[in-house]
């Protein structure tokens, strides 16, 4: 253990949640690659579709920043050991961490390098909380893995800022969109690595070309078709979010009033009433099946940024609480065979249960939701 451990209390009701979603989601999603010892995965179905061959996840569909969202959700179960005093259990999600960090590059072919900077982005971000987790357990072993992985991702986020459009970040190599779900994520990845300066240039840029002042939100992005700009409005949950996280990690006085605005505009149009309360609304499954997750933990790291305006603090913390609630309210349960039987969370706060085959983005928002509310202070 490290010097200076965490101070520890029993484990709340909240922590109690988020530790059935993280049962469920490993039972019903967790596996090997294939056969092969000592890797770790989430499958995309469960079930497996009949007569679907994809060879225990070496073939099919390949989704590497459903991963790497999977990976913070570990990160959080670790945190949330030390939280309630079960330093072994700490270590085992951190050793499960290592795992499925470097089965995520060998199931990319071996490499860190993906097509699109938004997704290395996602990765670079919860490889960086996998090794804060192995810092707070004094865990080293696996120091260079991780070195590795932040690296190579940071260097591939960084050639990807350049000057066209006046900033910001490329979505993927065919370099024509320029986006918030890749620009949000790198600036917070550098502000947490303290290069503050070239993650306020992002924010700066997000605010001059993609900031609504109308709705006070951020939209997704501008084309370049055929030489021209195109402003592409659609507003998604996810891209509030990671520019919230980086703007109270940044911390100067500018971002926190950006921050406090931010969560006012997001709780004034991103939310509906759910039993008369007024909870976040998601975006159904596939990709949009995390994108309200990835909000609520921001608006989690939010309200326990003690600089930040009193109202924005409360209200961040309202809309994570009243989300969580609705999904637990809402859960059902699934039966599995020689297993207690896992729950199933509502794709959208109060909707129903879903039915298999289950999809994973989903349900492993519903754990990042219930996570996001344990970890409230």
């Amino acid at each position: 253990m490290s010097a200076a451990a965490p101070s520890t209390a029993p484990p709340t009701p909240l922590d109690e949640r988020a530790a059935e979603a993280e049962r469920s989601v490993t039972a019903l999603f967790a596996g090997r690659l294939g056969r092969m010892p000592l890797t770790h995965l989430a499958r995309i179905v469960h079930p497996a579709p009949p007569g679907s061959r994809t060879f225990g996840g070496l073939r099919g569909a390949w989704h590497y920043w459903w991963q790497a969202h999977y990976l913070d959700a570990v990160v959080d179960a670790g945190l949330r050991s030390l939280r309630t005093g079960d330093p072994a259990g700490a270590e085992a999600r951190a050793r499960q961490g290592d795992r499925l960090l470097s089965t995520i590059r060998l199931r990319n072919r071996v490499r860190w390098v993906n097509d699109f900077y938004d997704d290395m982005a996602w990765l670079a971000l919860a490889s960086g909380r996998l090794q804060d987790l192995h810092d707070e357990i004094g865990r080293t072993a696996r120091g260079r893995r991780l070195r590795a992985a932040g690296s190579h991702l940071t260097a591939q986020l960084r050639s990807a800022h350049t000057d066209d459009l006046g900033g910001g970040l490329f979505w993927s190599r065919d370099r024509d969109f320029k986006n918030s779900p890749a620009t949000g994520p790198a600036a917070l990845h550098l502000a947490r690595l303290g290069d503050t300066d070239e993650a306020r240039r992002l924010v700066d840029w997000l605010y001059a070309r993609l900031w609504s002042v109308e709705s006070g939100l951020v939209l997704d992005g501008i084309r370049l078709l055929g030489g021209e700009e195109v402003l592409v409005p659609d507003v998604w949950s996810y891209n509030q979010g990671t520019v919230l996280g980086a703007l109270v990690t940044l911390g100067d006085d500018q971002s926190l009033a950006r921050a406090a605005a931010l969560v006012a505009a997001v709780d004034a149009r991103l939310t509906t009433e759910v039993g008369g309360a007024r909870v976040l609304r998601t975006h159904g499954g596939g990709d949009g099946g995390l994108f309200t997750g990835i909000l609520v933990r921001y608006l989690a790291l939010a309200a326990n940024v003690p600089a930040l305006d009193p109202e924005a603090r409360e209200a961040a913390r309202r809309l994570v609480t009243g989300t969580a609630d609705a999904l637990w309210t809402g859960r059902g349960s699934l039966r599995v065979a020689g297993r207690r039987d896992p729950s199933v969370f509502a794709v959208e706060p109060g909707g129903p249960a879903p039915v298999p085959p289950l999809e994973l983005s989903p349900q492993l928002q519903a754990w990042t939701v219930l996570e996001a509310a344990a970890a409230l202070r």
